[in-house]
């Protein structure tokens, strides 16, 4: 008896379509976490912040790295993100490092080699200039890695150190005090421009091209990292530095120098804090996104030294301008004093 031959049905197979939902998460920008220990996963950072005792699904089809959506909810806008975990920098592939705007690197800060796991991402962190990078312990230790030794490390590699439970805490009788541990690193994820950020109500009028400006702002650190020359060091991170020796004293001069040379940007940011204050009706909006485009636009002008100082300052003079508390701002800019 001969048989009918069975005829295959076409459609796509399963890696197609692993590969399609792959592509899709990583069309999500993503808060990368690496470096963690094995007493320290990173999925227990990722619930820190998130502040939940069970994570989100993991949406990941890739056996190296884990996925685990989180929407930053405020009331001024929304933008949903992914925790990117992966146990090493091999297991980073093209489509993670386009999606990159957040690197969280945990450190065992108890040893004293306990920052060169963290060094080894350093050529792919530079690749990437992801807006928020953040050094993250326990706590700092003399006996392993020193508060001086992290904080030069930050300097040195433009990154802000956060310790999780640090043995002096801000006091509180600071007008504003300085916010600390995964309160410190949720205020970061909140202030960056994330590229799908969406305005709430009203104000989605007034804030039609945050993502175009949050591309400018990446565009324009891209450029500034092409120069052949030295980074400026972030000011944010230079002002966190204390207790430390004349050589670094002496980078933390230069670059105020840097910050101080430019009155004008300061005077415009002032302008943005002062149009917020006013009416919230769309000619004020108008006005508002005319002088953020036009800082956009003078950054273009800017040595390349200067450039990546400038986007910094305008991702935070933005952060001011759609209404951030007064203590927030205190907390993630150090150039207030400028």
């Amino acid at each position: 008896m001969v048989h009918p031959k069975l005829t295959e049905r076409a459609g796509p197979t399963p890696e197609a379509g692993s590969a399609r939902l792959w592509e899709g998460a990583m069309a999500v920008p993503c808060a990368l976490v690496a470096g963690c220990e094995a007493g320290f996963p990173g999925e227990e950072l990722v619930k820190r912040i998130i502040g939940k005792e069970e994570l989100p699904e993991n949406v990941s089809t890739d056996i190296g790295a884990r996925l685990y959506p989180w929407t930053i909810d405020n009331k001024y806008y929304s933008a949903p993100i992914h925790f990117c975990v992966v146990e090493n920098r091999f297991l980073v592939t093209a489509e993670i490092a386009e999606a990159v705007q957040a690197f969280l690197a945990y450190f065992d800060s108890t040893t004293i080699s306990g920052l060169d796991s963290i060094s080894s991402w350093l050529p792919l962190v530079e690749e990437w200039l992801p807006e928020v990078m953040i050094l993250v312990c326990d706590r700092v230790s003399e006996n392993g890695v020193s508060r001086q030794k992290a904080q030069e490390w930050c300097i040195r590699h433009g990154f802000e150190l956060v310790e999780l439970n640090p043995e002096e805490l801000p006091d509180e009788d600071d007008d504003f005090p300085e916010s600390t541990g995964v309160k410190r690193i949720i205020q970061a994820l909140n202030a960056n421009v994330w590229s799908n950020v969406e305005m709430k109500s009203d104000l989605n009028q007034g804030f039609g091209f945050l993502p175009a400006l949050a591309g400018a702002n990446r565009r324009l650190r891209s450029e500034g990292n092409e120069s052949p020359e030295p980074h400026p060091l972030p000011a944010e991170s230079v002002d966190s530095a204390v207790d430390r020796g004349e050589d670094a004293a002496e980078t933390e001069g230069e670059q105020r120098g840097l910050v101080a040379a430019d009155p004008v940007l300061d005077m415009d940011i002032q302008e943005l804090a002062n149009l917020t204050a006013g009416e919230g009706d769309l000619e004020n909006f108008e006005r508002l996104f005319s002088k953020l485009k036009e800082m956009k636009e003078k950054a273009a002008t800017l040595p390349h030294e200067q450039r990546k100082l400038h986007a910094e300052k305008v991702a935070k003079a933005f952060w001011m301008a759609i209404g951030g508390d007064r203590d927030e701002i205190e907390g993630l800019s150090s150039d207030e004093d400028n």
